[in-house]
């Protein structure tokens, strides 16, 4: 697998069954077809937006734990299904050098779509992803610690600058830093983890193995958080929880192909579409105010978070 398909993209962010994790590598018998790929991820970030605010709709109404339940169960037979049909199948799928490790990342993004979610609803969409770009920062800042891997003067200089733009983002008066910013921050803290440790269990286990250890490890800690918060929605959000689950699903099977068409390096850059089509649905539909600090706060870390994203990739970053 490429080395930069372990960075989970900024789409994964949606809070859906969320985060897809690596994906299966290219294989040479397609062709890089950038042009195709760059569409299919904008579609695919699109859909993560749409995922967020029916997120948010839903989370408004019932417990957030409960709403990624329901999204998990899906998620788990999507998963199931669609590593059937890779080499080996569910018997190759299940074996993992790593099994401790794979529970605890499935784990962890459970937590970090429930707290996610419940940002969405007292922060906003807005906000909520306005703080949750600084997880590739987060990522390299966390790199040298966990996996040992060697930060440069230039990613620290990157990870410097992105944190002045997280300040600009909560500063006083505009973006009000309360338990909603907290939230937010907490899921970009435990993204940027779970994304660390989907690099560590790639070093022994293949990417479709990875890929049913978060769904089927994700659906048992959802059921284990969830279940005792169990009610019955509503008929009509059933209906808005049945598109939540169909968007999900599809929008899996765009990134997977698109993976598939290009390189991750290529695409990264596109899943930043989702923070243009989270604001413009944040203020039409849910009247959130677009605050200038946090424009220019956002567009700092997104900055700094490509370039370490990009010096990562280069030896000796």
């Amino acid at each position: 697998m490429p080395k930069d398909q372990n960075h989970p993209p900024y789409a994964a962010s949606a809070a859906t069954a969320s985060a897809p994790p690596p994906v299966p590598p290219r294989t040479g018998a397609l062709p890089d077809r950038t042009g195709l790929a760059i569409l299919l991820m904008c579609a695919t970030s699109f859909i993560f937006a749409m995922q967020d605010a029916f997120s948010r709709m839903l989370g408004s109404e019932y417990p957030p734990v409960l709403v990624v339940m329901l999204r998990y169960w899906v998620f788990a037979l999507f998963v199931t299904a669609m590593v059937s049909r890779q080499p080996g199948g569910l018997r190759r799928a299940i074996r993992t050098k790593r099994p401790r490790t794979q529970i605890l990342r499935g784990a962890i993004l459970v937590v970090e779509t429930t707290l996610m979610v419940e940002a969405f609803v007292r922060l906003g969409l807005v906000g909520t992803h306005a703080i949750f770009t600084a997880y590739p920062l987060l990522v390299a800042a966390l790199s040298g610690p966990i996996l040992g891997e060697k930060v440069g003067w230039r990613r620290w200089t990157a990870i410097g600058v992105g944190f002045v733009g997280i300040l600009i983002i909560l500063r006083p008066g505009s973006t009000v830093l309360n338990l909603g910013a907290g939230l937010a921050l907490a899921s970009a803290l435990l993204f940027a983890l779970y994304g660390l440790l989907t690099r560590h269990v790639s070093r022994d286990d293949p990417a479709e193995v990875s890929f049913f250890w978060t769904g089927i490890a994700g659906a048992v800690t959802a059921t284990a958080l969830g279940i005792r918060q169990w009610e019955w929605l509503a008929p009509s959000d059933w209906a808005w929880m049945g598109m939540l689950c169909a968007l999900g699903t599809l929008s899996h099977w765009l990134l997977i192909r698109a993976y598939e068409l290009a390189e991750a390096s290529a695409l990264q850059p596109f899943a930043y579409t989702q923070l243009a089509w989270v604001s413009v649905i944040g203020v039409l539909v849910f009247g959130e105010v677009l605050h200038m600090n946090v424009v220019i706060g956002t567009a700092i870390v997104v900055a700094a978070g490509l370039f370490t994203l990009w010096r990562a990739r280069m030896r000796g970053g």
